[in-house]
């Protein structure tokens, strides 16, 4: 046992995939407590495939890819922002608008190319364990940014979380409060592209914050938790990928989708079991007499 956990921290490239994964992991897990609470699944997506479009562009024009990503989502993510202000349009249909919108977009720039290559196809579906060590220190250190930024501003986000009317009444900048937290997830899931890639990022931004949603019913304790289901999920996908040569991206979502479906099984006050227990228990009160 004690040479399967220690085997993989002989080798560089492994050292430097765990350091990125349980950063990334670390991350998700804060960022996506506010997505989970706020209801913004589809939002997450929609910035996953909007940022699409950009790489493909990058790639077009022989530019960095996660640049090019993080451009696009961004500038998404600020459009749905400023669109969904308008309550005649609910949030989730303006992301449907833009998420067609943006993946189509890439669609069409990457029909301009004749061939694809592995640098566009490792945006798809993730390549943490080619990262380097410049990749490390931007991953880290844009980690730090995000998750102080969303710890100092929690209780803002919260209100506009809970009552965005009750918000805009008591003062808070409401659409300064949505461009921030929108900025702020569309910059976690470009960071993350290159552990789980494009396709499966959601998973990692939406899964561990689900998980803790499972086990409590406070925040701070929820955003704890989250963050140490995404990073343990992490290094445990990384570990199922180096034992049995499987794809890194995909091992990290299957751990962490087992985390989950365990927590949704067996969390003791919300769990399937415990809520099959109460109802088991008898109530303790008298039936009543049958009339006549």
């Amino acid at each position: 046992m004690t040479d399967f956990l220690l085997a993989p921290w002989e080798l560089p490239f492994m050292q430097r995939a765990f350091a990125v994964a349980a950063v990334v992991g670390l991350v998700c897990g804060v960022v996506g407590v506010f997505v989970v609470l706020r209801g913004m699944a589809f939002i997450g997506d929609a910035v996953a495939h909007s940022a699409f479009p950009g790489v493909a562009l990058a790639y077009a024009l022989e530019g960095n890819l996660l640049l090019g990503g993080a451009a696009a989502g961004i500038t998404t993510a600020v459009l749905i922002a400023f669109v969904s202000q308008n309550r005649r349009l609910k949030e989730d249909t303006v992301i449907g608008v833009f998420f067609a919108f943006a993946f189509g977009l890439g669609i069409v720039l990457v029909s301009t190319r004749d061939s694809w290559t592995t640098d566009l196809s490792s945006f798809l579906f993730g390549q943490v364990l080619a990262v380097g060590p410049e990749d490390v220190w931007t991953v880290a250190g844009l980690g730090a940014v995000l998750v102080s930024v969303v710890l100092l501003l929690r209780r803002e986000l919260v209100a506009v979380t809970l009552d965005r009317e009750t918000a805009r009444a008591a003062g808070l900048p409401v659409l300064g409060l949505d461009l921030l937290l929108h900025t702020v997830v569309t910059t976690t899931i470009v960071m993350s592209l290159e552990a789980v890639g494009n396709i499966l990022v959601l998973a990692l931004l939406i899964t561990p914050a689900a998980t803790a949603r499972m086990l409590t019913d406070r925040l701070g304790v929820m955003t704890l938790l989250a963050s140490g289901i995404g990073c343990g999920g992490t290094l445990g996908g990384l570990y199922a990928s180096y034992a049995y040569d499987l794809a890194a991206g995909g091992s990290i979502v299957v751990v962490l989708t087992g985390l989950f479906a365990l927590t949704w099984c067996l969390a003791p006050k919300h769990g399937l079991l415990a809520r099959a227990r109460r109802r088991a228990v008898p109530t303790g009160r008298p039936s009543p007499e049958p009339a006549g």
